[in-house]
């Protein structure tokens, strides 16, 4: 199953508070991920086991190194109103207190860590316009994690974000280790998630 994308209707002028209020009054299937991506309102199926499973790994290390009142989060949106995006990654790690009171979802600014995991579905708009909206929005981290590599499924860790871009601060392919930085400082075996 692919992703659906829905036409916001007439005219491409939309404004960000339209984009917004139909992403709200979207009605996908359950477990469907609603996402504003470059403008557009998407809807991508529910994620494989597989897919969940590597999630699971990874929030599960991430505990281990976390400051006490960050939380990581797996369903919370993350406003890009700078690239037309509200994107909801599949892990986000952000200090609780913003997370925290009204609403489903939190400004980019504010995020010290997104994960983004592949699929068959989604897997351009994580490469290339979700990596564009994080960089420009300031998030520090990005981690995504592309089991559908060609070749060979691959961990790749963005960082330094500027100007719409970020550098790349490593890349392995699974098996291999990568590496966190501050204030993280966690060494991330890539060989634990499943292959799918």
């Amino acid at each position: 199953m692919s992703a659906l994308t829905v036409d916001p209707g007439p005219g491409h002028g939309q404004d960000w508070d339209d984009l917004v209020r139909i992403w709200e009054e979207t009605d996908a299937p359950e477990g469907c991920k609603v996402e504003i991506i470059e403008g557009i309102v998407t809807v991508s199926p529910p994620p494989s086991k597989d897919h969940n499973t590597t999630a699971e790994l990874l929030q599960r290390r991430l505990y281990t190194v976390i400051p006490e009142d960050w939380g990581i989060y797996q369903t919370l949106g993350v406003s890009v109103p700078g690239r037309a995006g509200l994107y909801i990654p599949d892990l986000v790690v952000l200090p609780r207190a913003v997370a925290s009171g009204p609403g489903n979802r939190v400004p980019a600014e504010e995020v010290r860590l997104v994960v983004e995991i592949t699929s068959p579905a989604n897997a351009n708009h994580d490469r290339i316009g979700k990596a564009h909206g994080y960089a420009r929005a300031g998030v520090e981290l990005f981690l995504l994690l592309d089991p559908w590599h060609t070749g060979r499924p691959t961990a790749t860790l963005y960082g330094e974000p500027g100007d719409g871009t970020y550098r790349v601060l490593e890349a392995v392919e699974y098996g291999e280790t990568l590496t966190l930085p501050e204030p993280f400082k966690l060494d991330l075996d890539t060989g634990a998630f499943p292959v799918s």
